[in-house]
């Protein structure tokens, strides 16, 4: 019950990028480029809200489980602050280093420019979402995971009426292009928070009437909670920095190469939701499990029950990647040859990724839950930082490999990580690592 409206909420949250990739992609490889580029410092800062966010999720799964208001008041306040002020700071380091970043890495002035104007309008959703994200953290670790899966069915079909309108200037409204794309995108985010916020008001009236900060005040609630979610923070702000890297780095590829993997990524997000929302979901349910102190063999018996829907949730993606590879030159028609071969090129890479990657999910978001944070941390540090990147620059400016062979270090990295992340599962460290502390 808890796994399908996240994997629905978390597939129509890539699937906004996914809309907007196919809007855009009918003005061209450029703007398809110009989209990729402001998207990888995007990435960036959305990737820093969904960690912090991430880990208040675990945070009020535990409190949730331990049945105590003013813990999951605490905890919520708590990352509502820390999210927006690490919005703030971001906002500043795009503001000071976003124009010299696009314009090193754009192909031409034109690109550099579009991709400018789309991060201007997209720090809107930046910012709306450092609420929104703060607020689906608190329903999903309370187990109210439909709320935020119906605030995207409100959400999707504004961002595809309002970008399609503005994108090409529909009903008198002036063609944007490119930027229409991310003004759609902002419209909906917020209408988004805003149905997030009054079910907030209405479900828990905003805890005015819980008296009292979980540690005594909520400085130092902060700074415990800010300390909790330090490594689960680093870990996915390592993972964004490395992916964004990642994608400067495939901006060094040809045009029609450019464009391929900047089509392909967002559907490797939004289809890879289905196995990874069901590992959050073991994630927050071990979080609840181990606030209610529960035994280790209980704990070991449900984890073997869930773990076997992994795989079938892994072959279920398998089949969508069949698919969008397949029908690639009809989803796209107006693409050239040389990017549709290239889309057709990463289907054999795409039909093993989902087993790997999804394994390795389970075994993150049940170490994190149990408070295993610094190790699950040290596998992504080290296999983006120390493999990934590294062998991304070397296959792109060094040996100039074609793009499938790029690709196809997204599949080797979480080979890398598969030994390390199962073998300290099977220690079971992670069972007794919460002791209460963090309630």
């Amino acid at each position: 019950m808890l796994a399908w409206p996240l994997g629905l909420k978390a597939a129509m949250l890539h699937g906004i990028v996914v809309i907007d990739a196919y809007l855009v992609s009918a003005l061209g490889e450029e703007a398809l480029a110009a989209m990729g580029l402001a998207g990888s410092i995007v990435g960036i800062m959305l990737g820093i809200l969904f960690a912090f966010s991430n880990a208040t999720q675990i945070r009020v799964a535990q409190a949730f489980g331990s049945a105590k208001p003013v813990a999951l008041k605490t905890t919520f306040y708590s990352g509502l602050l820390i999210n927006l002020t690490a919005t703030a700071v971001g906002l500043v380091l795009v503001w000071m280093f976003g124009g010299r970043i696009i314009a090193s890495f754009a192909h031409t002035p034109w690109v550099a420019e579009q991709a400018m104007r789309y991060l201007a309008v997209f720090t809107i959703v930046i910012v709306s979402e450092a609420v929104g994200q703060c607020l689906s953290s608190h329903f999903n670790g309370c187990g109210k995971t439909k709320l935020p899966f119906y605030s995207y069915l409100i959400a999707l079909p504004v961002n595809v009426v309002v970008s399609i309108v503005l994108i090409h200037g529909y009903f008198g409204f002036p063609a944007f292009g490119l930027m229409g794309a991310a003004l759609g995108s902002a419209l909906a985010s917020f209408m988004r928070v805003l149905y997030l916020g009054i079910r907030f008001i209405q479900v828990e009236r905003a805890y005015v009437d819980i008296p009292g900060w979980l540690n005594g005040t909520f400085w130092h609630a902060t700074k415990r909670h800010f300390m909790f979610s330090l490594p689960i923070a680093a870990t996915f702000i390592s993972m964004t920095i490395a992916n964004s890297a990642s994608v400067l780095l495939y901006a060094k590829l040809s045009v029609n190469e450019f464009a391929a993997i900047t089509l392909i990524m967002p559907w490797v997000q939004v289809v890879g939701t289905l196995g990874m929302s069901w590992s959050q979901a073991i994630g927050i349910c071990i979080a609840q499990l181990l606030g209610r102190d529960v035994a280790g063999e209980d704990l070991d018996e449900f984890l073997g029950r869930v773990w076997r829907f992994a795989f079938v949730a892994a072959a279920m993606v398998s089949m969508v990647y069949l698919f969008v590879c397949l029908s690639s030159g009809w989803l796209y028609s107006d693409l050239q040859q040389e990017t549709t071969l290239a889309l057709l090129g990463f289907l054999p890479i795409l039909l093993f990724l989902p087993f790997p990657k999804g394994s390795n999910a389970v075994c993150g978001n049940t170490l994190r839950a149990g408070g295993d944070t610094v190790y699950v941390m040290n596998i992504f540090v080290g296999s983006q930082w120390l493999f990934k990147v590294p062998a991304t620059a070397l296959f792109v400016l060094y040996f100039e490999l074609p793009v499938v062979w790029v690709f196809a270090l997204v599949l080797a990295d979480e080979l890398v990580k598969f030994p390390l992340f199962h073998l300290r599962l099977r220690k079971g460290l992670w069972k007794q690592r919460l002791n209460g502390d963090a309630l």
